[in-house]
């Protein structure tokens, strides 16, 4: 293969970053598929939700000067045995020598009835953006979901809009993946936001006036965020690559597929492990220690030598709680808090800081992710 044509499919946080790494240290050909024009910075709709301006960043201005060919569709099939990729706008299959799969995941609204017609989901910028037009006129939102992204967004609400009632609905207890002292730290900043907490509670249907919990009670709402759980597309699934339960591709430690050694997978839709066997959660940081590990595993074998697996022993939750509040929670891979939790404005400035790099800096500085992963 003296000159390999690369297709990577999905311009989030790690495919953008490993086209950016591939095309621009190795001599291949690199094509990158993406269903949108602009890079999302996905880690900030909460804030776009709370009324906040995120910056504008066309793909197209971010890779000019790249020698990558960007495509704005939708891939609707990807063909393992002739190597080709679908197209939904009518032009003709990509052909491809190696594919980076980094399609995300995206809110699983389906799961539960009326999520997905009166439920905005975060994960997505343009529902985001519905969300915050309706704050504009609603007199309670009601959040769903209490992991990372549902906490930033209640915060970041309550604090937007300090006369609107905001209500958190948690499935299980509050603050799991957080030491005592985190979980302490926590119930007392949502008390100080004034936000309504319900935990161990079951949505059992989302309608136009809020939540009915499983146990029968109606919870009273506006509007509904939803950030209750993800689902990865069914893209891997269908073409017959190994998936695991999920649907997220099964890598080997060089993040290549099991079943198909020309396909790599980053991001929220493989499931990476590190080099004790243990799974890494989805997430923007994790997935940059991904895209590292891969692009590296690529430029290595193109030149004929044997990759290094990827290597991560630990991880951290680091969650604002509004614009001047947060938690940094040290946990090990399988998510278990340890370590001395950090708390209060230093948090906040530290999270500030990430979504500056992550959204002004990497898109244009992909050599950051490597840096940062420490992946070689």
């Amino acid at each position: 293969m003296n000159t390999p044509h690369i297709a990577v499919l999905g311009a989030g946080y790690t495919g953008l970053a490993t086209a950016q790494l591939l095309a621009k240290r190795t001599g291949a050909t690199v094509t990158l598929v993406n269903n949108r024009d602009r890079f999302v910075e996905r880690m900030r709709n909460h804030q776009l939700a709370g009324g906040k301006q995120v910056r504008h960043l066309p793909l197209h201005d971010l890779l000019r000067g790249s020698r990558i060919r960007l495509i704005i569709d939708q891939v609707t099939r990807i063909d393992l045995q002739e190597r080709q990729i679908e197209l939904a706008g009518g032009v003709p299959p990509i052909d491809y020598d190696l594919l980076v799969y980094a399609l995300g995941s995206h809110a699983d609204t389906d799961a539960v009835p009326g999520a997905a017609e009166h439920a905005c989901s975060v994960a997505v910028a343009e529902q985001a953006e519905r969300l915050r037009d309706q704050m504009r006129t609603a007199g309670t939102v009601a959040v769903v979901g209490a992991g990372p992204t549902g906490l930033e967004t209640a915060t970041e609400l309550a604090e937007s809009y300090p006369d609107r009632t905001v209500r958190l609905v948690s499935r299980g207890a509050l603050g799991e993946g957080l030491s005592w002292h985190g979980r302490e730290y926590l119930h007392r900043a949502l008390d100080r936001l004034g936000i309504q907490v319900w935990e161990n509670a079951d949505v059992a249907k989302v309608d136009a006036d809020g939540l009915l919990l499983a146990g029968g009670d109606h919870i009273g709402a506006d509007a509904v965020a939803w950030t209750a759980g993800f689902r990865v597309p069914e893209l891997a699934r269908e073409a017959g690559l190994a998936v695991d339960e999920r649907g997220r591709m099964v890598v080997d430690g060089t993040l290549r597929s099991l079943s198909h050694l020309e396909v790599y997978g980053v991001g929220d839709a493989a499931a990476a492990h590190n080099q004790d066997g243990r799974m890494l959660r989805m997430g923007c940081g994790p997935g940059s220690l991904a895209a590292a590990c891969a692009f590296h595993a690529i430029t290595a074998r193109l030149a004929g030598r044997t990759p290094a697996p990827l290597r991560a022993k630990d991880d951290a939750l680091c969650i604002s709680l509004g614009r001047r509040d947060g938690i940094l929670q040290p946990t090990d891979l399988d998510g278990n808090p340890h370590g001395k939790v950090r708390t209060g404005l230093p948090v906040a400035m530290l999270k500030n800081f990430v979504l500056q790099v992550t959204g002004r800096y990497t898109p244009r500085y992909p050599n950051l992710v490597v840096a940062g992963a420490r992946q070689g």
